[in-house]
């Protein structure tokens, strides 16, 4: 890339962001969603002066409701689509939606939220031929002729069958499904061709509410930064339809998944479960899928973090039946090849990687060559004794803690669940309050000025850190799964005293959006 392209990836000049996932909006029906309280969120980010903000993947989530587990890397999760918005449409009513405003306000319960929102989004597209604008019905029409060869039809097909299985993985189906016979699926469309209409139109919503987001976030000023797993699950409609593109046999099963070796987060790894790919076979249609898959993620956001970057230059390789991820191999990933493939494809790549973790010369090589910006995270680089914020580079984002940290004051203080003893937490707090010259009462402001001070274009904040929340407020722990991804904030929270605090931090920094 040149020096223009890569200023097309992050802000021309330096700026502040929130990251902030979109179930974790305040609003009436259980959940974050895509309409109106997003974009109120957004008209709180232009009064704290915040111009990009960076959510996780947006993919439909199944068991865990991990985003980065979603059961398609092309889908939207319906669980976000915005009640009000198909109210104001006549799809529903105020009173079929009446049980969300009963959920929680201060929390995800997702296991009372699904069936109740999925009733009523099939509610909606039940009626959606009879009720929606002319205009409305055209565009569904175009975005089914747009998506449905590539991942709509599958997508819609496998859901269908997930739930005749008991929402089972599938290579736990009927062995005709498993090995998608051809004749057992033209007779299962048959059957199914209105449910699976209706799964198609419930993602033409979501597509569209998103469309209407991303538009209003560009036009106030707002760049939205998206989060693209590399790995995708193996209960997925991608590896269903497209088992050639994953190391797994004719039934569905791998002999080696993905996770990465002891780190930061867990003395013994992270076993992620998922199946690794067969790049051989990547590289032989010339990255087709990628291409496809970045084109889409684009299409969603203005940036498109991508997770676990070394992956792409050596991945960890742990045989299936482990039981943790002590036990694996590096093995060679694509390199340089996915990368000219995708620039040749797309042209500029709006990427960030992550490479945070166990990143060695070759993988920072990989991506320097392809101009792409890196992260630093402050709570992982602080207790280097090496670290100085003089040496962040231009070309990267600063985060005071991603979604995977404990907020900083969670992390400052040390929470039950810390894996850190306390000689190590309080050389953290020691290292912490050299740097940043603060306190322990203001430490979650520090770190952000720490962050915002930096040369970094790009300088991040969780939403839980501009608030100054502790550990209640963390919304993951990697390598549990009890309790993550439900944590939301309450609208009066994002009050005026918030925003013109953050606005001081990020004018003070040199940071602020030009008018």
């Amino acid at each position: 890339m040149t020096d223009k392209n890569e200023e097309q990836v992050l802000p021309r000049r330096r700026q502040a962001g929130v990251c902030l996932h979109i179930t974790s909006l305040p609003g009436p029906y259980g959940i974050g969603e895509i309409g109106r309280q997003a974009r109120q969120f957004i008209d709180s980010m232009k009064r704290m002066q915040l111009g990009v903000w960076q959510f996780l993947p947006t993919g439909p989530t199944a068991y865990g409701d991990s985003p980065y587990q979603p059961l398609s890397t092309f889908a939207g999760n319906e669980l976000l689509i915005d009640m009000g918005d198909l109210i104001s449409q006549g799809l529903v009513t105020e009173n079929e939606a009446h049980k969300l405003t009963t959920l929680p306000s201060s929390s995800v319960d997702y296991g009372a939220l699904i069936p109740i929102k999925n009733h009523v989004l099939r509610l909606a597209a039940g009626r959606f031929e009879e009720r929606a604008s002319a205009v409305l019905k055209s565009a569904c029409d175009d975005f089914v002729e747009r998506h449905d060869t590539l991942w709509l039809h599958d997508y819609a097909l496998f859901r269908h069958l997930k739930t005749q299985h008991g929402e089972r993985p599938w290579p736990d189906w009927k062995p005709e499904y498993v090995h998608r016979k051809p004749k057992a699926l033209r007779k299962l469309e048959a059957a199914a061709d209105a449910e699976m209409a209706d799964t198609k139109v419930i993602q033409f919503l979501f597509h569209h509410q998103w469309q209407q987001l991303r538009e209003y976030a560009n036009a106030h000023g707002v760049r939205l930064f998206g989060d693209m797993p590399i790995c995708i699950a193996l209960d997925s409609a991608d590896a269903w339809a497209n088992p050639e593109i994953l190391r797994i046999d004719r039934d569905g099963r791998p002999d080696y998944v993905a996770g990465v070796p002891p780190d930061y987060f867990s003395m013994d790894g992270q076993l992620w479960g998922n199946p690794l790919y067969a790049w051989e076979n990547h590289a032989a249609n010339d990255y087709q899928w990628w291409i496809e898959r970045l084109r889409a993620s684009a299409e969603l956001a203005d940036i498109v973090r991508i997770d676990h970057f070394r992956g792409f230059e050596s991945y960890w390789s742990v045989p299936a039946e482990s039981e943790t991820a002590r036990r694996g191999t590096w093995e060679p990933g694509p390199g340089d090849a996915i990368f000219d493939a995708m620039r040749n494809a797309l042209g500029n790549l709006p990427i960030v990687a992550e490479n945070l973790g166990v990143i060695t010369p070759q993988v920072e090589a990989l991506r320097e060559r392809h101009q792409i910006p890196g992260m630093v995270v402050l709570q992982f680089d602080v207790v280097d004794d090496d670290f100085d914020l003089l040496n962040v580079a231009e070309n990267s984002v600063c985060y005071t803690g991603t979604h995977d940290n404990d907020t900083t004051i969670g992390w400052f203080k040390g929470s039950p669940d810390d894996i850190r003893s306390d000689f190590e937490i309080k050389q953290t707090q020691q290292a912490v309050l050299q740097i940043t010259g603060g306190t322990p009462e203001t430490i979650h402001d520090d770190l952000i000025s720490a962050a915002f001070s930096t040369d970094a274009r790009l300088a991040i904040a969780p939403m839980q850190d501009y608030l100054g929340l502790g550990s209640e407020a963390r919304i993951n722990t990697p390598g549990t799964s009890h309790n993550n991804w439900r944590w939301r904030v309450r609208a009066d929270q994002l009050n005026d005293g918030l925003c013109e605090h953050v606005a001081r931090l990020v004018r003070a920094s040199g940071r602020a959006l030009q008018n």
